[in-house]
């Protein structure tokens, strides 16, 4: 493969465009098997036209690592996701590229890693403990929403340096109605999915100028406070519009992929009663009182495995578009500049040629004997890959280990029945149920 501009004679991918002007969206958007069934029928390389543009979808290890790594010149982030991504989440890092891209990185770099980290975890422990007692209070209630409302806290105070409990039902609820209109046609209308989305990013943004104002006040270490503290070489501060984008772009990152994954850890440990008395034992070994400790942290290997299964097989994000910025040639097709790329997470993640029996949920798969995942590079990437691999990676990790360290040690959980366990890609997986559970102390 090649990713020099190839000679027009190279055939396109196969695959439909379908019909006119509305392509292939409406499957794409309704049919959570639309992929497959393509991926079936054309194999790892396929056109179509979705969100209004030609689009080549690739799946695999070596498209992830042609995506993500070895030929990232060929593509653009900022073209490749739709205007209802850039509208609602603003000119922030997430569509940044090139130089700005890796100054806006390397400036928030130091609020996820290290020293930083470490002076997280004492409040991320305590207000995933007095979650977990408000839920054993409930007894029965639907965790995904829970889940989104308790990870929005936590980025929320540790990230933008917000009071504990200060309007966080509100906020989290503006944030739910923002991420519905990612993938919403956008009709502007006061009631429509997308207008609403738009009247919840206004309000989003007003509360986050009004922290960033006392953040210019009052300097501070966490990652709104090593914004509003930077200056380019010109002396220059990022501007309040500025500040407002990444500060969104933080707290959407710092919580939403983050209650996809605890919802299906949640899930898959309650469908899997070997899983769970094994992850249990685990944490038998520390003393179960109090919180956990940064070097108890290090000490949970087979929780590891079980969160990474829950990342392959549940990945909260279902693919990843780029722009295709200069025509490329892969697998024998050639791809014209102007369409955009999708690398599909999922399909990757259950390549049988990587993974065994890969519909199981099998955490075994990721013990040192077995790293399935290490046979190819780029065969797990639900945090993405390369460059530009999730920045809170570490962040969001420490925050599931804790959360599971303390649901395993003190509760136990059992999900109702007559639910819907059916899977919702949008705007990131979860159980269409909501997960409903009954919860209490072991």
């Amino acid at each position: 493969m090649s990713a020099t501009i190839s000679p027009k004679t190279l055939p396109l991918p196969p695959g439909s465009f379908g019909l006119p002007w509305i392509g292939e969206t409406l499957g794409f958007l309704f049919d959570p098997d639309f992929a497959v069934k393509r991926q079936r029928k054309y194999g790892s390389i396929f056109k179509t036209n979705i969100l209004g543009r030609p689009t080549v979808v690739m799946v695999g290890a070596d498209a992830n690592r042609f995506i993500l790594s070895s030929d990232m010149d060929c593509f653009s982030w900022r073209e490749g996701w739709p205007d209802t991504f850039k509208e609602l989440l603003g000119e922030s890092l997430f569509v940044q590229e090139g130089e700005e891209h890796r100054r806006n990185r390397k400036l928030l770099m130091p609020a996820f890693h290290g020293k930083a980290l470490a002076n997280y975890l004492e409040t991320m422990d305590s207000l995933i403990q007095e979650y977990l007692k408000k839920w054993e209070h409930l007894g029965t209630f639907t965790w995904f929403p829970e889940l989104k409302q308790m990870t929005f806290e936590i980025a929320s105070i540790l990230l933008v340096g917000s009071k504990p409990g200060e309007n966080m039902a509100q906020l989290s609820q503006w944030f739910t109605q923002l991420t519905s209109g990612l993938f919403a046609v956008p009709l502007r209308w006061r009631f429509s999915t997308y207008g609403k989305a738009l009247a919840a990013r206004d309000k989003l943004l007003d509360y986050i100028e009004q922290a960033v104002r006392k953040r210019q006040l009052s300097p501070a270490q966490d990652a709104l406070g090593l914004l509003v503290q930077s200056r380019d070489e010109e002396g220059n501060a990022l501007s309040m519009n500025e500040l407002k984008a990444q500060t969104l772009l933080l707290l959407f990152a710092g919580h939403e992929t983050t209650t996809s994954m605890l919802t299906s850890l949640a899930m898959a440990l309650a469908q899997h009663e070997d899983v769970l008395a094994k992850a249990r034992a685990e944490q038998q070994q520390f003393t179960t009182e109090g919180a956990v400790t940064f070097e108890q942290l290090k000490q949970m290997p087979y929780l590891e495995q079980v969160l990474r299964e829950v990342e392959r097989l549940y990945p909260p994000v279902a693919g990843g578009f780029r722009g295709v910025v200069k025509s490329f040639e892969y697998q024998g097709y050639h791809i014209p500049a102007g369409w955009q790329a999708l690398y599909r997470i999922q399909g990757t993640h259950q390549d049988s040629e990587v993974y065994t029996n890969p519909e199981q949920f099998d955490p075994d798969r990721f013990s040192p004997e077995r790293a399935e995942h290490k046979q190819q590079e780029f065969s797990l990437v639900g945090f993405g890959g390369g460059p530009r691999i999730c920045l809170g990676l570490a962040f969001a990790q420490m925050e599931m280990k804790i959360f599971a360290a303390h649901l395993l040690r003190h509760y136990r959980w059992e999900l109702l029945p007559k639910q819907n366990l059916t899977m919702d890609a949008i705007p990131t997986l979860h159980p269409r149920s909501g997960l409903q559970v009954r919860f209490g102390k072991l």
